[in-house]
């Protein structure tokens, strides 16, 4: 890795990992947690993933503080994953009303 980079991203598919590029001389704020998690949610429209690796403290702290260090190398990413299906016959995209004044059933 270079000196100065804070991490290495990877694309993952399956098996096949390739480093796509380097995070580096930009500070380690949440503008970069935004972009890697854009980064992710495109890699997954595509049907793979990103992983990072060689990753700094600083972005490993930054990382498990927002909840998203399941980017790192070898760890679960719950975080990231799809949510699955609607709760048993509950429509996608259909808000529940509740009265106040409705009886239970």
């Amino acid at each position: 890795m270079d000196a100065g980079a804070a991490a290495e991203i990877m694309v993952v598919d399956g098996d096949v990992e390739v480093v796509v590029g380097r995070i580096t001389a930009v500070p380690l704020d949440l503008a970069v947690v935004d972009g890697l998690a854009r980064i992710q949610l495109e890699a997954h429209r595509l049907g793979c993933s990103i992983r990072l690796r060689q990753v700094d403290a600083d972005l490993v702290a930054l990382l498990d503080l927002v909840g998203l260090a399941g980017l790192l190398a070898g760890r679960p990413c719950s975080a990231l994953e799809p949510v699955g299906e609607a709760e048993g016959l509950e429509q996608l995209r259909v808000e529940e009303v509740v009265e106040p004044d409705d009886l239970a059933l």
